[in-house]
């Protein structure tokens, strides 16, 4: 089953969700009481003004009739009325203003929750959702809770409270009535419980389908070189016109399917209201009941059922800010990194020696990678790594960060287990240059500063020096304070990857990490590189994943590496005069090259 399929069929616990929802919605205590304190002001306003006009009808007639020697009453009753339309209307605009307070307050929230718990996952989560599905949790999903939950809020407030407020005034004129005009409501209810369970997996569909259409979106933009490049435009665009495709099936099919719920009730009440505009008829012709009652009754009776259209009416609404809920709280709910110990191991110095000890890992269960590893390096070192694609490199310096956690065996860094210590402690140890280099909108010199944000400029350009970055940096627009924007526009791929190896220096780490670092600088940049990182490794230990074999040379020992295992170890003249993995994977190479 694919991954949407499985979304799409993920089952929907609605008063679960709900029940959460109202929680959150609880925590702003001070505008939701002023909801819920004004709500029950319109409502008083609302419930007594029918059986006031039916006190207004009744003098009017008995005035008509000779029975009333004035129209004063009704006067007064109308002034009155007139003066609670006008506090109804205040108290409508300041229920609005507070509960976008809630709503706005609790979308704030949860934005709050959501961006803490992003850094909290680990990367194997983001391994299994793209990031433009994650992307619409956050923004997406919340922002529909948001606004939708707003609309509906005070609508549902009032309905609740107008239902209760009806039911009572109607019991005060007659009971008998009240009895027949509830006949209708278990019925009512029924249908609409009906119609909405079907509705729910629609909107769960629907929303599920947003994610992957803004996961679509973000890849194709990003990529959008590539798309270009390759001259994919047209799969492109017939992926996105699937992806919108489904969206909008569902999207029909959830509005459709909740949509019933109006038209079902309507015919329902519209039963209602005529059984009993026929028996209160007769009840009037048999004097149990003043026309004014009656008039009164039936539009507490039309009152009573507005509950049920509002809830029909947004029966929708409720359903996508349930579903929405649910793939916001899904996210809050998502496994967690493993949390550090209450006394975290320290390493005994800061010498950057890294040991392996039957170190095992995979990233599914059913397909091991890294399996009974061990290894010594030594401080100072510079270990290189090498191996066809998938042996495990990248994983093999993954595991030393921590970015996933062992499935057996330990990993310690100056005698430190690594499971053992604080994840910011070991990696403010560790400086990593990664094949695809990453900038953010900002200056070159706030780039260069961003594992430290409060080194001073000399040190800033020092470690530009170092990289042999300072000459290239100094010929931009502003030199150091050039901005660039997070796709590093304006900068060759060459300059960007200076510029984060120059961040990771300024660091000054124990242990340096580079993952083909080198790959996307030319030859002259390269020797400049490695005369930089001749410098800056004395001291320090250093793994260097590459597949350029010609950069490696000096290294202090040669990991071969296949199907995770460790097969050949040893230095460059060792490893040739062997004859093994790494001469065979040498002579490939340099034979390729001619």
């Amino acid at each position: 089953m694919s991954t949407a399929e499985q979304q799409d069929k993920q089952p929907t616990d609605f008063p679960r969700t709900g029940r959460r929802l109202l929680a959150w919605l609880g925590r702003e205590r001070a505008p939701l009481i002023a909801v819920l304190v004004l709500v029950v002001a319109v409502s008083v306003v609302n419930s007594a003004s029918p059986l006031l006009l039916g006190r207004a009808t009744d003098n009017f007639i008995g005035v008509a009739r000779g029975e009333a020697d004035t129209l004063a009453p009704a006067w007064w009753i109308m002034g009155a009325l007139t003066v609670m339309a006008v506090l109804a209307a205040v108290g409508q605009v300041a229920l609005g203003r507070a509960t976008t307070a809630v709503t706005q307050r609790v979308a704030f929230r949860l934005r709050e929750e959501a961006e803490a718990k992003l850094a909290r996952l680990p990367l194997a989560h983001y391994d299994s959702h793209s990031r433009g599905e994650v992307l619409s949790r956050v923004t997406n999903d919340i922002d529909n809770l948001a606004q939708t939950t707003q609309g509906i809020l005070t609508r549902l407030l009032s309905s609740v409270l107008m239902f209760v407020g009806s039911l009572a005034m109607m019991l005060v004129i007659s009971p008998l009535l009240t009895v027949i005009a509830l006949v209708v409501v278990p019925v009512t209810l029924w249908a609409v419980r009906a119609v909405g369970r079907r509705a729910q997996p629609e909107f769960d569909r629907q929303w599920a389908a947003t994610g992957r259409l803004n996961g679509h979106i973000e890849e194709a933009f990003t990529g959008h070189e590539l798309v270009t490049a390759f001259g994919r435009h047209e799969e492109s665009a017939r992926d996105f016109r699937e992806h919108n495709s489904a969206l909008h099936a569902s999207a029909v099919r959830a509005q459709w399917v909740s949509g019933l719920i109006a038209p079902v009730t309507t015919l329902l009440g519209n039963v209602g209201y005529v059984l009993v505009a026929v028996a209160g008829a007769f009840r009037v012709s048999s004097g149990a009941l003043s026309i004014g009652d009656i008039q009164a009754f039936v539009q507490y009776v039309m009152q009573f059922n507005q509950p049920v259209r509002t809830l029909a009416a947004v029966a929708g609404q409720i359903l996508s800010v349930v579903a929405s809920a649910e793939r916001v709280f899904e996210l809050l709910d998502a496994p967690e990194e493993r949390p550090a110990p209450e006394r975290p191991a320290r390493p005994e110095g800061d010498a950057g020696r890294v040991g392996f000890a039957d170190v095992s890992f995979r990233y599914t269960e059913d397909e091991p990678l890294i399996e009974g590893l061990s290894l010594e390096v030594a401080p100072g070192s510079t270990v290189a790594i090498v191996g066809p694609t998938g042996a495990g490199k990248t994983t093999l310096v993954n595991l030393v960060l921590r970015f996933y956690e062992l499935d057996s065996g330990t990993i310690t860094v100056d005698g430190a287990d690594t499971a053992s210590m604080d994840r910011a402690e070991l990696r403010g140890r560790i400086g990593m240059v990664l094949q695809d280099t990453w900038l953010f909108g900002g200056t070159i010199a706030d780039n260069i500063a961003y594992g430290r944000p409060e080194a001073t400029r000399e040190e800033v350009v020092s470690a530009a020096r170092a990289v042999h970055a300072d000459q290239m940096i100094r010929t931009l627009p502003d030199g150091y304070d050039t901005v660039v924007d997070d796709e590093g526009d304006g900068l060759s791929a060459g300059e960007r990857q200076l510029i984060t190896i120059a961040r990771a220096f300024l660091v000054a780490p124990s242990i340096l990490i580079l993952d083909e670092a080198t790959s996307s600088v030319d030859t002259r940049t390269e020797m400049l590189v490695q005369q930089g990182m001749a410098n800056l490794q004395h001291g320090r230990t250093c793994f260097v994943i590459a597949h350029r074999l010609s950069t490696i040379r000096d290294a202090d020992q040669i990991l071969v590496m296949e199907r995770g295992r460790i097969v050949e170890q040893g230095s460059f003249r060792e490893l040739r005069a062997a004859g093994g993995a790494y001469a065979r994977l040498h002579d490939a190479q340099f034979a390729a090259a001619t």
